[in-house]
């Protein structure tokens, strides 16, 4: 039953991404026909047995490699031509949107058959015999075949900020793996932004304790003050907008020294009753499902923040329940959070279920005109890409990588790092 119910609930729309599930289905009948090894001679075995790890990898590996790369190469091409349709203002009639009708924009062409072969090197997808391609392994080859293409084209790159650059509910400290690789970012040109939930109002300070260790390696390695301007903090999602000074500190921007805040120019009138409503809808579900927690409001949010460890599907409840009445009260049930008079994003953060006013796409098409980034060369990092996710509205914006914890953005950006030095 406990297995029967885990396959029912990742079915379920809100826990799906329908492209990869399309890549997935796609490499399966390769899998399915082909995975078995053919016979093999003792001979073979012995020299097999024998042979450097790589040499074993690469036997086990060669035919079955063969047809997943054909297969990527295949959807490549089908990316190709969704991307000549949606220039030509019709990106529904192209093949891959008719196999994908939810498919979106892709801002930059993808190398998958490359990004394939690098990936199963490493990882040896193709020599598996009874585990298929899962959605993890094409979510990390589509990642590698956006770092790809946006190597040589990069100017901004925003990330979220928990369980992307530090756990869950820690600060950046001192000695964090990712130091290096963002100070070479900023070293190369390239603005860095943090775009996170993490609503302190202006508070500088509360962003700067989350970001010390941060901040003291960018003192550490002496970036110029031009390079250490082009780090930015963006909290509330895209409601308080910092900017790091000569002396590493973050300066709170108010909205009158940059023009692109006009991108949210809802009031505090507006704002009110719409938190009104999502504080009354969490309320609901903690006398629903008997939760014991504390409703907190803020200037641009409010969340639930539980004393008792919950579930996903507990979350995932609160989230999408916020959801339904938000767009339900500005008369738009059937639309998205991000198409609706006033913005917002309603998502399970983990261990707590925020309702924030606006989202991250507001919040990186502020940086993108603060700066200049056209979408093909902006990049956003972050782990929330599911429907109850913070992260999924920036697809709309720019590139996007979708990772699942720090160690996987530190292997994302080195992966870039390489792909810069070699277009250099």
């Amino acid at each position: 039953m406990t297995s029967q119910y885990r396959v029912n609930y990742h079915l379920r729309a809100h826990k799906r991404d329908n492209l990869i599930e399309f890549i997935k289905g796609m490499l399966l009948t390769p899998f399915v026909l082909h995975a078995q090894p053919k016979p093999v001679t003792q001979s073979e075995l012995s020299e097999i047995a024998h042979s450097p790890l790589q040499r074993r990898r690469s036997l086990a590996m060669e035919e079955n490699a063969f047809r997943y790369a054909e297969i990527m190469g295949n959807i490549q091409t089908l990316i190709d031509e969704h991307r000549e349709f949606t220039k030509n203002s019709i990106p529904m009639y192209s093949r891959l949107a008719k196999l994908v009708p939810s498919i979106g924009n892709f801002f930059t062409a993808l190398p998958l058959r490359e990004a394939f072969l690098q990936t199963n090197n490493i990882n040896a997808i193709s020599a598996r015999k009874h585990v298929p391609p899962s959605f993890n392994d094409i979510r990390r080859i589509l990642n590698t075949a956006q770092v790809m293409a946006i190597a040589g084209n990069v100017k901004l790159i925003t990330f979220d900020g928990d369980m992307t650059l530090y756990d869950d509910g820690k600060n950046f400290e001192e000695n964090n793996a990712l130091t290096g690789l963002l100070v070479n970012l900023l070293k190369r040109g390239v603005t860095v932004a943090i775009v996170t939930a993490a609503g302190y109002g202006g508070n500088a300070e509360r962003y700067e304790h989350r970001l010390s260790g941060l901040l003291k390696n960018l003192e550490k390695a002496e970036l110029t003050e031009q390079q250490v301007n082009r780090f930015y903090v963006l909290g509330g999602e895209c409601n308080f907008l910092f900017r790091c000074n000569a002396s590493y500190r973050l300066q709170f921007l108010s909205d009158d020294q940059y023009e692109s805040s006009r991108l949210r120019s809802w009031t505090d009138a507006q704002v009110q009753p719409l938190l009104d409503i999502a504080e009354h809808e969490l309320a609901d579900c903690v006398a629903r499902m008997g939760i014991k927690a504390k409703i907190l409001r803020k200037a641009r949010a409010v969340g639930l923040v539980p004393e008792q460890k919950l579930t996903r599907e507990q979350l995932d409840e609160c989230a999408l329940s916020s959801q339904m009445a938000l767009l339900k009260f500005q008369g738009q049930p059937s639309s998205t959070p991000s198409d609706v008079p006033i913005p917002f994003c309603a998502f399970n953060g983990g261990n707590d279920c925020w309702v924030d006013i606006g989202n991250k796409l507001i919040g990186v098409k502020i940086l993108q005109e603060l700066v200049g980034s056209a979408p093909d060369e902006t990049l956003h990092v972050g782990d929330q890409f599911l429907s109850t996710g913070n992260d999924l509205s920036t697809r709309t914006a720019c590139c996007t990588c979708w990772i699942i914890n720090p160690e996987e953005t530190q292997g994302i950006l080195t992966e870039l790092d390489t792909f810069m030095s070699q277009k250099e």
